[in-house]
């Protein structure tokens, strides 16, 4: 017979594979992108709330966890079995509904901790009496567990009522599916009139993917169709490769009606007996523990690899599109370069002013005009890397992640983010000029604006501006001339380049806001190659 594992070393190994479960994202909306989540998510439940707390606790009582459609009789069959309401049962159901485990007062300790489904707020309930009200006035019962105990309930035995898999609230849906995935035993729960209905056996089908302790309860079957709504269930089982799966009949009873009475016990009896025996008989509750977490440990050799895949479909996503924007921004920037070496800033107004420069126009007004053209220049080249980003990007079925096509109207404009940087290399340009004619006599030394003007001319102007080299030495010397202009074309390319590089990284911002990294695919490989040695 199969036993339960509960080496230390395994539990260690478990946990190292659980973080890297966690850290795996799968942000960029690729075809297999919500299957990657959901099934990172499912696992992350079953690891949390099943696997490592039952390995650490082997001892704890078995829990079984009663999951199916709306209607399907889930909370009466669980008060029944209990032997009073315990559980809040109807077909019109409330807005939200609280889960509620229902195990012996002995047991209690065992739930009322944070050892299975650490993520639900305990509700105690007292004892009650026959009668009493089950909910409080006022209540939020959003994420919480509501722990019932019960004499009638033996101790090594719990059981815990779902929300509907297939609720309206979506939150319900979620919750439910967490709650299967924290049981020793998948008590799954339909109807005569909606067995063949598509949700419940969505759950049957991963209950044997899973390999999980299942059992299954046809309820609410009228007794003139009994035999018939049996064998064709049945049937459906056999041909699903769930033939072998313990199925109980409930029949419809007076006391189903509405949801709002307790069968007789005889027609719970054969499910109770099953259950008892799984949880008091040592060698049934062994298997069973042991099948459902060996299956789950089973799965991962097919799981882990599809959550690797699916965090290297996001990389190279990922890469693709940073790719488009670090291509679309170098050919900019090296266009940029081979314009501004062409003295493409002297242009326009620029090159009017230029031509005016002295008699009709100040060194201001020149050097008004060349920032403002050279800002021209950069917010053009920008554009342009952009529109080409734009362009890749709409081909590429990965950009539609949220952050990435949507630009930030709080945000600065390009336009005015380069306009203080031109104005700020203006700011230091004039500096230098200042340092070059405070070497000078001050008797024959030109004013530092003029300076200024003119090494910035020359060096934005290309060929046609020589004659402003010419004007510049004649002012501060050949040698003075010529430091200035290297200094000045030194400050010049580093205000380029830190605009460029600025503009490209907030391009990829959002992209390095996603945290998609190569990481995860080796990571989640190598957890898995660890715990099949370990096993």
């Amino acid at each position: 017979m199969v036993t339960l594992d509960v080496r230390p070393q395994l539990l260690d190994t478990l946990s190292a594979l659980r973080d890297r479960v966690a850290a795996a994202r799968f942000p960029l909306p690729l075809a297999g992108a919500p299957r990657a989540r959901a099934n990172r998510d499912e696992l992350l439940a079953q690891l949390d709330d099943y696997l490592v707390p039952r390995l650490k606790e082997p001892e704890a009582p078995l829990l079984a966890v009663v999951g199916g459609s709306t209607g399907s009789g889930k909370s009466t069959l669980v008060n029944s079995l209990v032997g009073r309401r315990v559980s809040e049962a109807g077909v019109l159901r409330p807005t939200t509904r609280t889960p509620v485990l229902v195990c012996h007062p002995e047991d209690h300790h065992w739930f009322s901790g944070m050892r299975v489904l650490p993520d639900l707020t305990r509700e105690w309930v007292p004892h009650r009496e026959p009668g009493d009200d089950l909910f409080l006035p006022g209540e939020t019962p959003a994420r919480v567990l509501r722990v019932e105990t019960a004499d009638s309930i033996p101790r090594g035995l719990a059981l815990l009522d779902a929300p509907d898999i297939d609720s309206l609230v979506v939150d319900n849906r979620v919750l439910a599916a967490e709650l299967i995935c924290a049981a020793d035993v998948w008590v799954m729960v339909t109807t005569a009139a909606r067995y063949a209905d598509a949700v419940p056996w969505h759950l049957l089908r991963a209950a044997k993917e899973y390999n999980a302790t299942l059992v299954t309860v046809l309820d609410r079957v009228p007794h003139t169709v009994v035999s018939e709504v049996s064998r064709q269930y049945g049937a459906l089982l056999t041909k699903a490769g769930l033939g072998d799966v313990p199925r109980f009949t409930v029949p419809e009873l007076p006391e189903s009606a509405w949801g709002g009475g307790l069968l007789p016990a005889t027609a719970v009896a054969p499910l109770r007996a099953w259950l008892l025996h799984q949880a008091q008989d040592p060698g049934a509750r062994a298997h069973t523990l042991a099948r459902t977490a060996q299956g789950l440990l089973d799965s991962l050799k097919a799981r882990m690899p599809e959550l690797a895949g699916a965090a290297a479909a996001q990389y190279a996503a990922a890469l693709r599109l940073t790719s488009a924007v670090e291509t679309a921004y170098d050919s900019e920037h090296a266009r940029l370069r081979g314009r501004l070496q062409s003295g493409a800033v002297l242009a326009g107004d620029a090159l009017k002013r230029w031509r005016a420069y002295p008699l009709d126009c100040s060194a201001g007004e020149l050097l008004d005009a060349l920032v403002e053209s050279l800002a021209a220049l950069l917010l053009c080249s920008v554009t342009a890397a952009d529109e080409r980003v734009d362009d890749t990007w709409r081909r590429e079925p990965a950009s539609a992640a949220s952050g990435l096509t949507d630009r930030d109207p709080s945000l600065e404009s390009a336009e005015h983010r380069i306009g203080l940087a031109v104005r700020r290399w203006r700011r230091e340009l004039e500096e230098y000029a200042d340092d070059e004619v405070r070497e000078l006599d001050r008797s024959v030394a030109p004013d530092s604006e003029v300076v200024a003007a003119l090494v910035a001319t020359g060096l934005l102007g290309g060929r046609r501006t020589r004659v402003a080299g010419e004007r510049l030495a004649e002012r501060i010397g050949a040698h003075g001339a010529l430091r200035l202009r290297d200094r000045a074309g030194r400050l010049l390319t580093e205000h380029v380049d830190r605009v460029l590089h600025a503009e490209r990284e907030r391009r990829l911002a959002p992209l390095d806001g996603l945290d998609v990294h190569p990481e995860p695919q080796a990571e989640l490989i190598a957890a898995l190659s660890v715990l099949q040695k370990e096993r």
